[in-house]
C-alpha cells in the first residue's frame, strides 16, 4: 500500500495517466438534448432512487442522460450485486438493445434527480442511419465507454484499493477536464463507492478519512467535496 506524507500538496500539473479516461464535460455536447440531431423521444423526469429499467426487463429503448446521474448495476444468480458504472450528462445507456439484445442485462437507477430522453429502439436505429452527426456522436460515446472499461479492468488488476478509490472519485468529479473547478461536489455513498472499487465499506471509510486528513477531500452540507489535489494519489 502506498504511503503519503502530511501537509498541503502542490497542485499537480500533469495530465491523467494513460490508464485513466476522463469523461467529457457538458460543454462537449452539441446541446442539452438530441432533438437538434433529428431524434424524437419522450422526456422522463426522475427522482433519486427511481428505476429507469431493470435487469431481465424488455430492452426496447435507448436512454440519453440530459441531467443528473444514473447508476448501472448487475445482480448474479446468487444475489450478489456489482456496480458497473455511473452515467452522467451526455451519455447513452441501454444501448445493448441496438445489437439485437431483447432483455436488459443490467439495472439502471437514478442516483440524483434526472432528466432522460427515452428513444425507442427502432427510432434510434433509423436516426443513426439518417444523421451522420448523430452517428458520429454515438460512435464517440461508444468508443469512450470501451476505453473506460479497459482502463477499469487494468485498474482493478494492477492497482491497490486506495488508488482505485482515488481514481473513481476523480473520474466521477471529471477531474482532468480543464473546465472542471478545483473542488467538485459529489453526492455518492461509501457503500456505492465500495461496490465500484471492489472492496469493503470499512476500507473505503478508512481511505476517505486519510484523504480528508491530507486535504484531498472534505465533507459539506451539500455532499462530498473532491479536490483536484487528489490526483497526487493516482499519479504516484
Amino acid at each position: 500500500m502506498m504511503t503519503m506524507s502530511r501537509g498541503s500538496p502542490p497542485e499537480p500539473t500533469l495530465a491523467w495517466p494513460t490508464y485513466a479516461t476522463e469523461n467529457p464535460g457538458p460543454d462537449a455536447e452539441p446541446g442539452a438534448s438530441l432533438t437538434g440531431l433529428g431524434v424524437s423521444g419522450t422526456v422522463m423526469r426522475l427522482e433519486a432512487n427511481d428505476l429507469v429499467f431493470s435487469q431481465g426487463g424488455p430492452a426496447d429503448a435507448v436512454f440519453y442522460v440530459q441531467k443528473g446521474q444514473v447508476k448501472l448495476t448487475v445482480v448474479s444468480t446468487t444475489g450478489k450485486e456489482a456496480v458497473l458504472g455511473i452515467a452522467g450528462k451526455g451519455e447513452f445507456i441501454g444501448i445493448s438493445c441496438l445489437a439485437a439484445v431483447r432483455v436488459r442485462l443490467d439495472t439502471a437507477t437514478a442516483m440524483t434527480d434526472c432528466e432522460l430522453l427515452r428513444i425507442g429502439r427502432d427510432v434510434m436505429t433509423r436516426a443513426l442511419h439518417r444523421s451522420d452527426a448523430l452517428a458520429a456522436l454515438f460512435v464517440e460515446k461508444l468508443l469512450a465507454r470501451n476505453i473506460r472499461a479497459e482502463a477499469d479492468l487494468v485498474d482493478q488488476l494492477l492497482n491497490s484499493s486506495e488508488k482505485r478509490l482515488a481514481r473513481t472519485l476523480l473520474l466521477l468529479a471529471h477531474v482532468g477536464d480543464d473546465a472542471t473547478p478545483a473542488v467538485v461536489t459529489l453526492e455518492i455513498s461509501q457503500e456505492t463507492l465500495a461496490e465500484m472499487v471492489g472492496t469493503t465499506r470499512a476500507r473505503v471509510s478508512a481511505f476517505m478519512n486519510r484523504f480528508r486528513q491530507l486535504g484531498f477531500v472534505d465533507y459539506g452540507k451539500d455532499g462530498l467535496h473532491v479536490h483536484r489535489s487528489l490526483l497526487n494519489v493516482v499519479l504516484r
